[in-house]
This record gives structure tokens, sequence and C-alpha cells, in this order.
């Protein structure tokens, strides 16, 4: 016989608790994102730099994104798995600290392979920081999951959209040792983040306190293999959507030179358009799950931008940017739903869930970047943002998915 997950409501004392969303903790862990992702997008914004600066090919460009979000996405379950058991508030910093001493070995490296490693370490850096903050958000919510999870991630695609703009501004026109200027932002992050440890450490000694008043919100009585199979769903999700994202964001800026010939920091303007539409539609997702069902959301974020993607390759310049920005719009809107809705189904278990979740988003980042890098050597990049025009079509899966928001209101 299948076992089952109990359906349970919370305790009166915690939904009063739960009315008391933290923003200050929110928006404070939020901007720690902003700085871990605006550092982390340094590295795809410096491959023009790079790769005219040591001739690499685009399969060594992607072997560069494969290594970085290989190292973050490999470790984050198991940062995840080890947190929930044992909380360590100060790591935050701790990952800041390698991002830091990764952005100053690129500056300084001087071969391929010292790209390599340098990256690597930013991306340990970014496998230590997900699971433990979003857990932080999880603990200030108040219940409103989808909210703190979009404030959230907020933070972190505002950074991504900022990396590109600040890198235009300042590295393509300085060079590769400029990146030692961006140090000074995770010496900020890091102290940022010893003041949310500090909050932290003091909400787990209060739970601690209060451990036997807890109980564990469920929103569903299904069996482990159905939920199994649910994320399963939700992680080919998760596929379809960063294995575009990484067609943007590795290769936008040279999509864009290779057919309209941009020059100078243009490239670097169109991406920061479109990383803004990320962050925007990120904004959005979590309390529009909130509010109309997350199920209903995944599927109009990932579905629903596949016209947008369709017509990509064949615009103008002009229409281009405008379908880029309705791409990253609709896109990003259905991680913190995707986050949120796995939660639900897996209560308890926010660390594993964030860092299974995020290290898949960053695994298939890096292995889309390769790939695709791969393929545009043999063929063009016209071509792979041809391919990768089909990709979110794989969202008419959403319709497997049960509807949890209406489970848990009955």
């Amino acid at each position: 016989m299948e076992k089952l997950i109990p359906a349970q409501r919370p305790a009166p004392a915690l939904q009063q608790a739960a009315q008391q969303t933290i923003f200050a903790i929110l928006f404070t862990i939020s901007l720690s994102h902003l700085i871990n992702d605006m550092l982390q997008s340094i590295i795809p914004s410096t491959y023009p730099i790079l790769k005219s600066e040591f001739h690499l090919t685009f399969t060594q460009v992607g072997l560069i994104t494969l290594v970085y979000q290989l190292t973050a996405s490999i470790l984050q379950p198991f940062v995840g798995w080890f947190t929930d058991k044992h909380p360590t508030p100060y790591s935050l910093a701790g990952g800041m600290g390698f991002t830091l001493t990764g952005l100053v070995l690129l500056a300084y490296a001087d071969s391929f392979e010292h790209i390599l490693r340098a990256v690597s370490l930013i991306g340990v850096g970014s496998s230590v920081f997900h699971p433990e903050a979003s857990r932080v958000a999880h603990l200030a919510s108040g219940g409103r999951k989808g909210l703190a999870q979009s404030i959230f991630q907020l933070g972190g695609n505002t950074g991504s959209a900022l990396g590109p703009l600040l890198a235009g501004l300042i590295i393509v026109h300085h060079g590769q040792r400029s990146i030692t200027w961006f140090s000074l932002a995770a010496v900020a992050g890091i102290g940022i983040l010893l003041i949310v440890a500090q909050w932290y450490r003091k909400k787990l000694t209060e739970q601690a306190a209060n451990k036997h008043k807890r109980t564990i919100e469920h929103f569903h009585n299904f069996s482990t293999k159905r939920v199994i199979a649910y994320l399963g769903i939700l992680l080919i999700l998760i596929f379809s959507k960063y294995f575009y994202m990484a067609s943007m964001t590795s290769y936008y800026t040279f999509f864009l030179i290779n057919k309209f010939h941009l020059t100078g920091d243009q490239p670097q303007m169109y991406l920061f358009a479109f990383m803004g539409a990320v962050a925007t539609g990120t904004l959005l997702g979590g309390p529009l799950g909130d509010r109309f069902g997350r199920k209903y959301i995944i599927w109009f974020s990932i579905l629903g931008v596949a016209p947008f993607t369709l017509l990509l390759p064949y615009a103008s310049l002009f229409w281009t940017c405008v379908l880029s920005v309705c791409i990253g719009l609709i896109l990003a809107s259905a991680f913190s739903a995707i986050l949120v809705y796995a939660t639900e189904l897996v209560p308890g278990k926010v660390g594993l869930i964030a860092g299974l979740f995020f290290g898949l988003a960053f695994g298939m980042g890096g292995l889309g970047s390769a790939v695709l890098g791969k393929l545009a050597d043999k063929t063009s990049i016209d071509f792979v943002f041809r391919v990768c025009a089909f990709l979110p079509l794989i969202g008419i899966i959403t319709a497997c998915l049960p509807n949890l928001d209406r489970r848990a209101a009955r």
C-alpha cells in the first residue's frame, strides 16, 4: 500500500502568527540576493571580452557556464538537506565569501583553466547561499509564501539585470581587471548577511523553545508516489524554463551582434532590458499565485510564452527587443509559483526543496549553455534560437498537476 501524507491544518496560534509578514527581513534578504545574483551575472556579461582575449570557441564559452552552474547545482540539494537538519545562519556570509574569492580570481585569470577555477568558486558561493536564504524568506513570510518568495526572487532577478548593465558600463570599457571593483559589492553582501544571520539565529531559538507547539501545514493527502510524480513534472518544467533562459543569458548578446551587427555596450543594454523584464515578472508571479492559484500561473508562464519565443528569431531589432521583454516578463513569473507549489507538496523540507529546484535551475542553465554552445559552433546562433523557441511548448504537461490551492481551501 502506498504511503499517504495526511492533510493537517495549522493551530490557531500559528494561523495568527502567519499574518505577521516580516518585510524588513524579506527586503534585506532580497537585497543580499540582488548582490549575489548581480555578481553571478558578471560571468556571462564578460563572455564577449573573454572570448576575444583568450580566443575561445562557443563550446568553451558554454563550458565556462557549465562549470559554474554545475558547482552551484550539484551542491545545493545537499546543502539544503543538511541545513534542514542543522540550520546554519552564518553560512550565508560564508557563501558570499566564496563568491568574493572567485571574483578576484576571475579578474586576474590568465588562462582558460584559471577562468574555470574562478567561476567554480562563484558557483560554490551560490550553492551555499540559496537554500538557507530561501529558508529565511519562508520564515519571514508570515504565511504569504508566494509574496515572500517573489520578494526574494525579485532581488535575484534585479541583480541579474544590473549585472549586464554594470558590466557594459565598467568591464566592457575598462577590461577584465575591472571585475575587482565588484568585490566591493561582495564585501557589502557579507555585512548584510551577518545582520540577517543574527535574526535567523534568534528565530531558530524561538522555534526550538516552542517546538511542542508547532504543526506542519499540509495541503494534500497524496501518496508518496504521486508526490514524486508531481515533483517530476515540476522538474521538467524547470528544465524547459532554464534551458530557454540559457539561450538568452549566455547567447542573446551574440545573437544580436550576429544578426543586427550591434557594437560596444549596445548588446548589454538589450540584455539588461530582458533581465529587467525577468525581475518584474518574478515580482508578479508569487502574489498572483497566492491569489489565483499557483497551477494557473505556472501554466500561463511556461506555455503562454511560446508565441513570443516562436516569433523572436524572425523579428526586426525593435520587435526583438519588445518580444524579449514579453518573454522575460511572462517566463519569470513561474519560478516563485513552482517553488512554493513544491514546498506544499513536501512540507517541512524547505531547504531540500529550495536546494533541489535552485540546483536544477542552475544545472539546466549550465547544461543548456554547454549544449547550445556546441550546437552554435556546428550550426549558427540563429539556428540555436529557432530550436529553443519550441521549448515552452513543454508547458502543456502542467495540466497533469492538481490544484493544491483548491484543496487547501476545503
